[in-house]
């Protein structure tokens, strides 16, 4: 495979890009000159070694030339303890933030489980998420809220969450899903502040 074909390969596997769109991308990095395609090559040289994943909540934050293994949601003591949102994504931990709407700690899961999905330990962080809520249930927490899209997948998603936090339902923590201020087919990512907002208050 020659390198045009290959980069119009690479450029289709980003989320929401098909083949002809990457086709687009390949012919207008083409008609720029090489200080530009450098730069490029430099800023996703430096996007991996510039961040990390935060060791409690997993999402990816940048590190500033420091060595914390905590982001700043996770590190500030002014959040709510006894929340805990998961979503699916980065971008829906962003939304959220940018709501204004909460104020308590995350967990990413990393994706969403397909539905007929066999095996879907393979698509997200089931056991990291158990031993989180495990540790967290002692340091106060006392309701998880399912931030999910309003998808068939997204909602198969916290179905299985749900199931793997049954023992600590038998312990008293809540389990929330968001309100339906999300209409059907809603990704949370392009979700408004308003609605997340709205979302979040008629949680249940």
């Amino acid at each position: 495979m020659n390198s045009f074909n290959r980069l119009i390969e690479i450029f289709s596997d980003f989320p929401g890009i098909g083949p002809r769109q990457a086709k687009r991308f390949v012919y207008f990095l083409l008609t720029k000159p090489p200080a530009y395609t450098g730069e490029l090559l430099r800023a996703i040289e430096n996007l991996k070694n510039n961040t990390q994943t935060c060791s409690s909540c997993y999402r990816i934050f940048n590190k500033n030339g420091g060595m914390a293994t905590l982001c700043s949601i996770c590190s500030d003591r002014n959040r709510d303890h006894s929340l805990l949102a998961v979503v699916s994504r980065d971008s829906d931990l962003e939304s959220l933030e940018k709501s204004g709407s909460y104020n308590g700690l995350y967990f990413v899961l990393g994706g969403i489980v397909p539905i007929l999905e066999n095996d879907p330990e393979k698509y997200v962080r089931s056991r990291e998420l158990f031993t989180s809520v495990e540790k967290r249930i002692g340091d106060g927490l006392t309701e998880v809220i399912l931030a999910m899209s309003a998808n068939a997948d997204s909602e198969n998603t916290g179905q299985f969450v749900d199931r793997l936090l049954v023992p600590f339902k038998e312990r008293g923590l809540k389990i929330s899903l968001l309100g339906r201020g999300l209409s059907t087919g809603t990704e949370l990512e392009y979700s408004d502040a308003d609605t997340l907002r709205n979302a979040l208050k008629n949680r249940k």
